[in-house]
C-alpha cells in the first residue's frame, strides 16, 4: 500500500486510493459508449463488427493502463470519435467502395508514427508551449461547451433539426426523463457536497432507465472476442500486397496529413482542458511531464491503426473522473482494466453505455457543397451517461473567469475558439479558427513579433486543411 501511495503521489495530489478507484469507474462508465459506437461506425466501412468491438475495448484498455503508468495523470484513452468517421467515410468509403478498410487503418498507423517522431524531436511540445495562455484557456472553455452540447444531444434534451440545426427534444419520451433524473440527481448531490456524486447520479439514471423500460438486463453477459482486425496494416488486401504498401498515393498521403493535424490538436485541447480542471497546469499554462503524455498518445494512435480500432487518443471524458477527484494515473489504470473486462462482458456494459435508437428521428449532416442539411443516419440517445456530461461541461467552463477580455486582438480569437469547437462539433476546427484569427489580427496590427513563429506555421497548416475540406 505504501508503494502505491508513493508511486502515484496520493498525498501530494490530495487524493486517496478510494477516490482514484471511484474516479476510474466514473470515467469508464462515461466513455463506455465507445465500445459500441466505434464498431458501428467502422463496420459501415467493412470492418467486422465483432472484430472492431474487441479491438476497441482491448486497445483502449492497454493504452489507458500505459498512460496511467507512464504519465501518472488521470487521462483515459479510446478510439477517437470524429477520426473514426473520417477513416470510415472519407478515407475508406462506405462498404469499401474506395479502398479496403485495412488500408484506412494503415493510414492511421503511419499518422501515429509521424506524430511520435514530432514528440521525440520536441516539436509537438514546442507547439503547445507557443500557444498564448488566453487561447489555451479558451480551448478548455470551448471543450466544456462541446461536452455540454454532446450531453444534451445524447440525452434527447435537444435533437437535430433540418433547418435550425437543433431543436428542443420531445419531453413526452421516457429517455428524456431518464436524462433529467440523472442530471438533477448529480446536481442535487453536488449541492449537498456528497462525494462521488457523478457516479451515484449515473446509478440513479440506470435504475430509472430500467423502471421506464429503456434499459433491461441482457440475455447473455458474456461476449466472444474476435481478433481478426488486429495487425490490419500488415494484412493482405484483395488488390494484392499488404495494406501498408497501398498508402503511397497522393490522396492517401493527404489523408495522413489531415488525420495527423486533427489528432495533434484534439489531444492538445483535451490535455489543456483536463489539466486545468485537475489543477496540474503551471501558472503560465504549461503541462508538467507533457512529453510523456504526448509520447503515449502518439503511440496510441499507431496502436489503434495496428489493432484495427481507428486512432486511439486521449479522451475528454477523462474530465468526468477528474470531477470525482481523480488526480493520478491510477484513475486511468482503473478505466483501462474495466475496458479489458468489458471486452468479455460487452452485453452488460451495453446496458449502461450503449445507445438506444430513436425511431422517426434522423441525424443530419451539413452537405458542404450545397449548404443544406442531409439525412446522415438513425438518431441514438445515451440517457444514462448524458447528465454526467452536462455536469462535466459546467465544471469545465468555469475557467472562463481566468481569461482576459480587455484586448480585442487576444479576446476575439479566444471567442472564436470557444464557439467554434461546439458549433463545428470538432475540437481541431475550433482551435484552427482561433489560431488563424489570432495570427492574422496580430499581423494586420503590425504586432507580428508578438506571434511565435510556430503559430504562423500552424495557422498556415490550418488554412490548408480548411481549403482541402471545401
Amino acid at each position: 500500500m505504501k508503494a502505491i501511495n508513493k508511486y502515484f503521489e496520493f498525498k501530494q495530489r490530495k487524493t486517496s486510493l478510494r477516490t482514484e478507484l471511484v474516479a476510474g469507474v466514473t470515467t469508464f462508465l462515461t466513455m463506455s459508449y465507445v465500445i459500441f459506437v466505434n464498431p458501428g461506425i467502422l463496420s459501415a466501412a467493412g470492418v467486422p463488427f465483432s472484430a472492431a468491438a474487441t479491438a476497441t475495448a482491448i486497445g483502449a484498455g492497454i493504452m489507458c493502463i500505459t498512460m496511467g503508468l507512464v504519465s501518472n495523470r488521470p487521462l483515459a484513452m479510446a478510439s477517437g470519435m470524429g477520426i473514426n468517421a473520417a477513416v470510415a467515410f472519407s478515407i475508406v468509403g462506405v462498404a469499401q467502395s474506395n479502398v479496403p478498410w485495412q488500408v484506412g487503418m494503415a493510414v492511421v498507423f503511419v499518422e501515429g508514427l509521424i506524430i511520435l517522431l514530432l514528440v521525440i524531436t520536441g516539436l509537438r511540445e514546442s507547439v503547445m508551449n507557443a500557444i498564448p495562455l488566453n487561447l489555451k484557456r479558451a480551448i478548455g472553455v470551448g471543450i466544456g461547451l462541446f461536452i455540454t452540447v454532446i450531453g444534451l444531444n445524447q440525452g434527447g434534451i435537444i435533437r437535430p433539426a433540418p433547418m435550425t440545426l437543433v431543436s428542443l427534444g420531445d419531453f413526452s419520451q421516457s429517455y428524456v426523463w431518464v436524462t433529467l433524473i440523472g442530471l438533477f440527481s448529480i446536481a442535487l448531490l453536488m449541492s449537498l457536497k456528497v462525494k462521488w456524486e457523478i457516479l451515484w447520479g449515473m446509478i440513479v439514471a440506470c435504475i430509472a432507465a430500467m423502471i421506464f423500460g429503456i434499459a433491461r438486463l441482457p440475455e447473455s453477459f458474456i461476449g466472444e472476442l474476435d481478433f481478426t482486425a488486429f495487425f490490419a496494416p500488415f494484412q493482405t488486401v484483395n488488390s494484392g500486397g499488404i495494406a501498408l504498401a497501398h498508402i503511397l498515393t497522393p490522396s492517401l498521403l493527404g489523408a495522413v496529413f489531415a488525420l495527423m493535424l486533427t489528432d495533434f490538436f484534439d489531444t492538445m485541447g483535451t490535455v489543456f482542458a483536463v489539466g486545468e480542471q485537475a489543477n496540474f497546469l503551471t501558472p503560465n499554462g504549461k503541462v508538467p511531464g507533457i512529453k510523456r503524455i504526448l509520447m503515449v498518445d502518439s503511440i496510441a494512435a499507431s496502436v489503434g491503426g495496428l489493432f484495427g480500432a481507428s486512432s486511439i487518443t486521449t479522451y475528454i471524458e477523462s474530465s468526468a473522473g477528474v470531477a470525482e477527484g481523480g488526480r493520478t494515473g491510477l484513475t486511468a489504470i482503473v478505466t483501462g482494466v474495466l475496458f479489458i473486462i468489458a471486452a468479455f462482458f460487452a452485453p452488460m456494459i451495453q446496458m449502461i453505455g450503449g445507445g438506444y435508437c430513436i425511431p422517426n428521428i434522423t441525424q443530419y449532416s451539413l452537405l458542404s457543397n450545397s449548404g443544406f442539411l442531409v439525412p446522415m443516419g438513425e438518431y441514438f440517445v445515451y440517457p444514462i451517461t448524458a447528465g454526467a456530461l452536462v455536469i462535466v461541461g459546467f465544471l469545465m467552463i468555469k475557467i472562463v473567469k481566468e481569461m482576459h477580455w480587455d484586448k480585442f486582438e487576444d479576446s476575439f480569437p479566444a471567442f472564436l475558439t470557444i464557439i467554434g469547437i461546439p458549433l463545428t462539433y470538432n475540437i481541431s476546427y475550433g482551435i484552427g479558427f482561433g489560431f488563424i484569427s489570432y495570427t492574422l489580427i496580430k499581423l494586420l496590427n503590425g504586432k507580428y513579433r508578438d506571434v511565435h513563429f510556430l503559430m504562423y506555421i500552424i495557422s498556415i497548416a490550418f488554412v490548408v486543411m480548411f481549403v482541402s475540406l471545401a
